[in-house]
Formats: C-alpha cells, structure tokens, sequence
C-alpha cells in the first residue's frame, strides 16, 4: 500500500511515546525528559522556523537508536520501514576525497525529501565515525529560514547519533556515584556544557568546529547515562516480554552479571550497555 504524506500515515501519538520511554527504555532520566518535551512541543508547534535537531551522545548500548525508534513508532504509522524515514551511517560516506561530493548528495536527498513530504525525519548515526565537515554541508536546512528555494523545513526532524562526549558522561555519573548521590539527582546542566564543548573539539566527534555547533542549530545536546546493572536486568526482562516470554528475573539477574562493568573493581557501569542483551539471551534460553 502506498505510503501518503498525510494525517492518516503520520500521526503524533505523544502518550505512546511516554509509555513507551518508561516502560522499554531504562535509567535515562534526562533523556527521556529532554526528548518528551522537545519532540512534543515541536510538532504541536505550527510557527517553528526551523527544524528539530537533536544530538544524541553516550556510550554504546544506552539507548540512542532504540529512542529515535521509539520517536518514528509514534510518528509515522510505518515506523522506521516509513518511506519519510532516512537513516544514514559513516557506510554511506567511506572516502575522505569525496567529501564534497557527499555533501552535494546529502543536500539533495534532504532537499527532495522535504519537498516530497515536510514531516520528513532524518538520522545520522555514528556521527563519530563521520569525516570532519561533511555535515556541515546540511546547515542550511537547519538554519532559521521561512522558505529556503521554495521548500520550508521547518516540519522536519534531524537527530544525530553519536559515542562522543560518552566519557565525559561517564566521569559524571561515576563521580556523582562516588560522592554517595543518586544518579536520579543529575540533571541537564551537570552536563550540557562539558558535552558540547568536548563534541565541538573533538576531531572525532563529526561535529568538530561544526557551523551547526556554534551557529546554535543543535536544540538540545542530550546525554545518554551509562546503564547500571539493574538497568541491564530491566533490558533483559523487556526483552523477553517482547519475545513473549514469560519474564524470568533470575535469568536477567545472570544475562545482567556475565556482562563486563566499568570500572574493574567497583563494576558499576555496563562497558556495552544493553546492547549484548539479545544473543546473551539466546545463550541463556
């Protein structure tokens, strides 16, 4: 069936999306906070002059794809198979030379897509991986512009997905968790400065020296925290519930164990976070 840009195709379902953050994405507070109220205000907003960009940052595993997942599930009626959907990884710009070539495509896809339908979402994964200045050849589009060439883009949606700044995100858990606080208590501000500015300094960030960066086009810098092992145990028991599998709490307290913590001695943090889950299950059913 052909896929329409219209009310019956995409649709904001804001209270799937909250249930859906609480009960399948786990120990990301601010997160789940920033991303409700952002994603939530943008499309209820008919005068938006430009685009939703987010930035999504920590280490593997903590939730960053499975939440734009989640985002597209309660947008569009197709999901991520939705043809107003473009995902794109570093696979798809493998060579330093072509640089320029690449931001002349992207400029183009973006452009048509928009054009074909406003709502259109964009994700950029492992923006890490990123040649330096290649996304840059977007900024246009995600300036402040009523009409750029006769296409408004001011529906749609950027979300850029990145292991930059997880370190700094770690240190700042891990800190608060040495100093006895719950990491419940941390918030935004704990964080959002180091994060931009490490991403915008790191040559390996995909954002390094970005116009996106200090032309203020990124709303918000969001930090995914590092899982806990309870965190891995909710993953896990999630995980089967979505197999339709009765949940079994002593099998995800030992999916949860076999997994490698950071640091060595006080094992505090999943290394992968929830990412390993699923075969590690395998193994266990």
């Amino acid at each position: 069936m052909y896929e329409r840009c219209d009310a019956e195709s995409i649709v904001f379902n804001a209270a799937g999306l909250q249930v859906d953050a609480q009960r399948k994405l786990f120990g990301q507070h601010i997160a789940s906070r920033i991303i409700l109220k952002a994603v939530t205000g943008f499309i209820y907003n008919n005068n938006r002059r430009k685009p939703l960009v987010l930035s999504l940052h920590g280490w593997t595993g903590t939730g960053k794809s499975f939440f734009s997942q989640l985002i597209a599930d309660n947008i569009y009626k197709e999901g991520m198979k939705s043809s107003f959907v473009h995902f794109f990884t570093s696979v798809h710009f493998p060579y330093l030379t072509q640089v320029d070539t690449y931001k002349s495509q992207l400029q183009q896809w973006i452009k048509g897509n928009v054009t074909n339908c406003g709502r259109s979402m964009f994700i950029f994964d492992e923006m890490d991986k990123m040649h330096p200045g290649l996304i840059d050849g977007i900024k246009p589009y995600l300036d402040y512009n009523q009409m750029l060439d006769g296409v408004s883009y001011g529906k749609a949606i950027f979300i850029f997905l990145s292991n930059a700044g997880g370190n700094e995100i770690t240190k700042a858990a891990l800190d608060f968790w040495q100093a006895g606080r719950d990491r419940e208590e941390l918030e935004l501000k704990d964080l959002e400065t180091a994060l931009s500015e490490s991403v915008f300094n790191n040559k390996k960030s995909g954002l390094w020296h970005s116009g996106l960066v200090d032309g203020n086009l990124v709303d918000f810098f969001v930090p995914f925290l590092p899982l806990e092992s309870r965190h891995v145990v909710q993953c896990v028991l999630a995980e089967m519930k979505a197999r339709g599998v009765r949940p079994d709490q002593n099998v995800a307290e030992r999916v949860a164990k076999d997994l490698v913590y950071f640091p060595k001695t006080e094992r505090v943090f999943s290394v992968k976070g929830c990412k390993t889950i699923s075969s590690k299950l395998d193994y266990y059913a």
